[in-house]
């Protein structure tokens, strides 16, 4: 076995290849206000594609009652109102384009909440004019497109960051630190799970078209998207919805407790959320809570998609016409990377429970002893704590099992009663990273970190710190300081921790799950042409194709 006692020298340079620090250290990136930044005392002005829902939150954290707002963007004005009465002084619009033109010269940065399928041209126009962009996760759908937008970084020399929070929070980077200090080993095996998708997938007819509601502008939301009519659902969709969601209640439950989002018997066929679950628009759990839960196996083992080999659906309960399926599992093989072996990486979803122990250990054994061992984060009672998450937290405001949550599948904290959690199922995690001196667990977006057993980390002591801590993270508040985090750098601070030359190549590798669940068997990965060798079919779920007018060119 290779000697696994690396330096810490060379570990804070795997941080900085994973952008934790800029190349020259913190603090060294040079003033860049030629290139629109500003100064830190100076205000962002800052506009918001899509207006509603989670741009809403993001836009509200980047402001944080410091920048100004000064152009919100959104399809359906009736989900933007959100925002609208938040922000009643900035000028509204239904296309961003119209909004760029008329107010281009006064906005310094740009918030994109879309759905996913129009992540990549509304980026890379706003990147073309010189504006900082914060896009939401996944950056993109489609592999392909996480490569345009990381290129298109490198080329407009702009402020990027995608909002995966948890590389913000410091239970993601005492992760990293554990695991480079040699503590499990080498790593060849990271499982990581969630439970069955909050909104409906399945459906295997597209109920007939109805009226578009008069605050929505169809046309721009399917954007670069195949022309399809619009439709709210009929009955029999909704009773789809509602058989779906009586499989999903928890035994003796209430009726709409657990089983999908609260209020998802509101939802269209398409919209405000249903469209993560179709093909077209974005790329289910994989990249809604996958981007999450996987990255802090993506930070501390340095995966990259140059190092992937191939891509596999090893299980799949169905294969819907224009939806993926419900029950999944993708293998991920990478090769060895610089001082780590070569390492497979399990995603499962709907695992009906832990998706994975470690051989010769009970869930019971995996649990953290409570009030023992290292306390990363909050600690119960304290703000941003979730019972049942294994000490992690959920964003301020926001009830836990929200859209997409793991807190659906049993290893987390399966969904209770509202406002609240049932304790852990599980093992209390939802990622294990399987390493030959021992396994180290994560959940959520990468909080609740721990090793495993829970008697192991009971009598543990952190090693010591030395990569960056995201401000304010510590508190909770990790929503926030990733979206500061951003603000800081567009005034020419250091670059975000999750900068498009991270999240670009994250998202790349991730998606490619996506592609894979078409079809069985193997798929290898060719970097350098970012394709499928035995599989020609696949290009078409890799590479994208647009509706006219909506192309994508750099």
């Amino acid at each position: 076995m290779a000697d696994n006692r690396f330096s810490r020298r060379y570990f804070f340079c795997g941080a900085m290849l994973a952008g934790a620090a800029p190349r020259g250290g913190f603090g060294s990136v040079p003033s860049l206000k030629a290139l629109g930044y500003k100064s830190p005392n100076e205000k962002l002005n800052l506009a918001a594609i899509g207006a509603g829902g989670q741009p809403a939150a993001d836009l509200r954290q980047a402001h944080a009652g410091v920048e100004n707002v000064v152009a919100l963007a959104d399809v359906d004005w009736a989900r933007g109102g959100e925002s609208f009465e938040r922000f009643p002084k900035a000028a509204r619009y239904k296309d961003f384009r119209q909004m760029l033109d008329k107010q281009g010269k006064e906005i310094d940065a740009v918030v994109i909440g879309t759905p996913d399928h129009t992540h990549t041209y509304c980026a890379v126009v706003c990147m073309q004019l010189g504006k900082h962009v914060y896009v939401e996760k996944p950056l993109t759908r489609i592999a392909g497109e996480a490569r345009i937008l990381t290129r298109a970084a490198e080329k407009y020399k702009v402020a990027t960051q995608m909002g995966n929070q948890g590389y913000s929070h410091d239970a993601t980077r005492v992760a990293c630190e554990i695991f480079w200090s040699g503590e499990i080993g080498e790593v060849t095996e990271v499982h990581a799970w969630t439970g069955r998708p909050s909104w409906p997938q399945g459906m295997t007819t597209v109920p007939a078209p109805t009226p578009v509601p008069e605050t929505l502008d169809w046309d721009l939301w399917l954007g670069g998207a195949a022309w399809r009519p619009f439709t709210a659902g009929d009955d029999a969709y909704k009773e789809f919805v509602a058989a779906r969601r009586s499989r999903g209640r928890p035994p003796g439950a209430p009726a709409g407790v657990g089983g999908g989002y609260p209020g998802q018997e509101r939802f269209g066929f398409y919209l405000p959320f249903n469209w993560r679950g179709f093909y077209d628009f974005g790329s289910s759990l994989i990249g809604d809570w996958g981007i999450h839960i996987l990255g802090p196996a993506n930070w501390a083992l340095q995966l990259d998609p140059h190092y992937l080999l191939s891509v596999e659906c090893i299980k799949k309960d169905s294969l819907p016409p224009f939806t993926f399926p419900d029950e999944l599992a993708i293998k991920y093989e990478f090769a060895a990377r610089p001082g780590m072996p070569p390492v497979t990486v399990y995603w499962y979803h709907h695992a009906g429970g832990d998706a994975y122990t470690p051989p010769g250990m009970t869930t019971e054994e995996a649990r953290k002893i409570p009030g023992k061992g290292p306390q990363v984060g909050p600690a119960p009672g304290q703000r941003g704590f979730v019972p049942g998450s294994g000490g992690g937290t959920q964003p301020a405001g926001r009830a836990p099992g929200g859209p997409g949550a793991p807190g659906g599948q049993p290893g987390a904290g399966a969904a209770g009663p509202p406002g609240g959690f049932r304790g852990p199922q599980g093992s209390g995690y939802n990622c294990i990273f399987a390493g030959s001196k021992g396994c180290l667990g994560t959940s959520g977006r990468g909080e609740g970190v721990g090793l495993l057993p829970g008697s192991r980390w009971a009598e543990y002591k952190l090693p010591d710190a030395y990569l960056q801590r995201s401000p304010g993270a510590s508190s909770g508040s990790n929503h926030a300081a990733h979206a500061r985090d951003w603000v800081r750098a567009c005034k020419g601070g250091a670059p975000a921790c999750s900068h498009f030359g991270i999240a670009g190549p994250f998202t790349e590798w991730l998606v490619l799950g996506a592609a894979a669940v078409h079809y069985e068997g193997k798929l290898l990965w060719n970097h350098a042409r970012g394709e499928f060798t035995n599989n020609k079919d696949a290009t078409r779920w890799i590479k994208p194709a647009y509706r006219k007018g909506w192309e994508v060119k750099l």
